[in-house]
């Protein structure tokens, strides 16, 4: 399914941990990383192309996951000649993404690359949410440094001790009462979520 330039409708997914540290997937047989990503179906919406893909990517389903945020616009990279099966070119031109912001709620070990038959990771690993674009193949270089911009505004405040403080409450767990506009005692608890 392209659209009339040439792209072909995809998501991609940017999954985060508690430390704001990003899934980052070898790929099958390659020394390539990347995020998951994937088509679109027809009749699919990106959100739920989106937890399709996670699940057959990663092994995740909704109940793992939160979505932050996603980017406004659908972004685009060319994919170069030589990477398009030959019965493609002249009509294929590359991939429009909307890519998600996803908080890991459930635990490392809720993931599985071989959740379906036709995995697309060999591994997978934790990485800095700068993550070096250099180990992206390069055509998609561009519209991950797009994403990851875009999507850096959402990112929670990072709490290695308890993942599930409120993003933006102070360690104690109290607000300044002028800050608030009410008394500090009204300041909602931290273990209440």
């Amino acid at each position: 399914m392209l659209d009339r330039e040439g792209f072909r409708p995809n998501v991609g997914i940017i999954l985060l941990n508690a430390r704001n540290q990003v899934f980052w997937g070898k790929r099958l047989k390659t020394h390539s990383w990347q995020f998951p990503q994937g088509g679109i179906k027809y009749g699919e919406t990106p959100e739920q192309a989106m937890f399709r893909e996670l699940h057959e990517e990663v092994g995740l389903t909704q109940e793992h996951v939160q979505i932050v945020a996603r980017t406004r616009d659908w972004l685009r990279y060319e994919v170069p000649d030589h990477f398009i099966r030959k019965d493609a070119r002249g009509h294929y031109r590359g991939q429009k993404q909307i890519w998600f912001l996803l908080r890991l709620v459930g635990r490392d070990s809720d993931m599985n690359l071989r959740a379906t038959d036709h995995p697309e990771f060999d591994a997978w690993r934790w990485n800095d949410y700068w993550v070096p674009l250099e180990m992206v193949i390069e055509f998609k270089r561009g519209v991950y440094q797009m994403a990851l911009t875009e999507l850096s505004r959402y990112l929670p405040r990072a709490h290695p001790g308890n993942r599930f403080l409120r993003a933006g409450a102070r360690p104690s767990g109290r607000r300044d009462a002028q800050e608030a506009g009410t008394a500090a005692e009204d300041a909602p608890d931290d273990k209440s979520e």
